[in-house]
């Protein structure tokens, strides 16, 4: 998602001390904006590869420390997201909001990201201790079309007819009464859709602790791309002193500057620099 507002950042010392006098800023500044019809938008990009290509690309797709660089698989417009109202009520619309990946219509099914595959779990579960094992009959979470979805039913504050004398299972011959299967959406096809890519991904990727020079190719290009405008390398190196200076043990920092440095060796020099400076002082 990239803004159409522009970017502007804070200095580190700007945020902090905005944050101390007024930690509602960024907050209000959208909501301001919102009231005056200034309404913020997003252009909404997917990067997009085959299994084929997912399989036998240079990098580990589900490692979470690389991307998908944008000149491999250029980013595709899908749309663009407005934000053109606020809450009318801040309990109702924003409080009881619960959001999850594992929300899909039929047809869609998660990767092996594992990342991702913790979220699917880990989002309802909070959901449900904040709001209630129904919170997604919650008109501010509640699907806008009916949904056939027996595997949710019972529990405290369910308020709605509970699916009838509908069974707890969809089987495959299962005719539910309460929607038509072609109406839900819910087929036997539908309900599985794991491929043998998805197969190959889960049982054949794995990771290891070793790092190695690759894992320094894109932190060193994301170096470069920083020094097109003036001054942000330093501001990086500032900021990372600033945390750096507080590690007490030299061996440490020496390890610190090493990895920086095999993302750049300037970079490294300049970090141990800044933060010894720091340290002495």
């Amino acid at each position: 998602m990239k803004t159409r507002q522009g970017v502007k950042n804070f200095t580190q010392e700007e945020a902090t001390r905005v944050a101390g006098e007024d930690p509602d800023y960024m907050i209000r500044d959208m909501f301001d904006a919102i009231q005056r019809k200034d309404f913020p938008q997003w252009d909404v990009f997917v990067q997009v590869m085959s299994p084929s290509e997912a399989e036998t690309y240079r990098w580990n797709i589900f490692d979470m420390t690389k991307v998908w660089p944008q000149k491999d698989f250029p980013l595709k417009k899908i749309g663009k997201m407005t934000l053109n109202r606020n809450p009318n009520n801040y309990f109702t619309d924003i409080e009881q909001a619960a959001f999850s990946p594992s929300t899909m219509v039929p047809g869609f099914a998660a990767s092996a990201d594992p990342i991702l595959q913790a979220r699917l779990f880990a989002y309802p579960d909070a959901a449900r201790y904040r709001l209630g094992v129904n919170y997604q009959q919650l008109p501010t979470n509640a699907a806008k079309v009916p949904v056939y979805c027996p595997f949710e039913r019972d529990g405290a504050m369910r308020f709605d007819d509970n699916y009838g004398a509908d069974p707890n299972y969809v089987g495959s011959t299962l005719q539910p009464t309460r929607f038509k299967t072609e109406e839900s959406g819910v087929t036997s096809n539908s309900l599985s859709l794991h491929t043998d890519h998805e197969k190959w991904v889960g049982e054949v990727s794995t990771y290891t602790s070793q790092v190695t020079d690759e894992d320094f190719v894109q932190p060193a290009a994301l170096w470069e791309i920083l020094g097109r405008e003036p001054g942000h390398q330093d501001r990086v190196i500032q900021n990372l002193a600033g945390s750096i200076s507080g590690v007490t043990s030299p061996k440490l920092r020496d390890g610190v500057y090493a990895l920086f440095g095999r993302v750049n060796q300037e970079f490294g020099a300049k970090l141990r620099k800044s933060t010894e400076a720091k340290v002495k002082s």
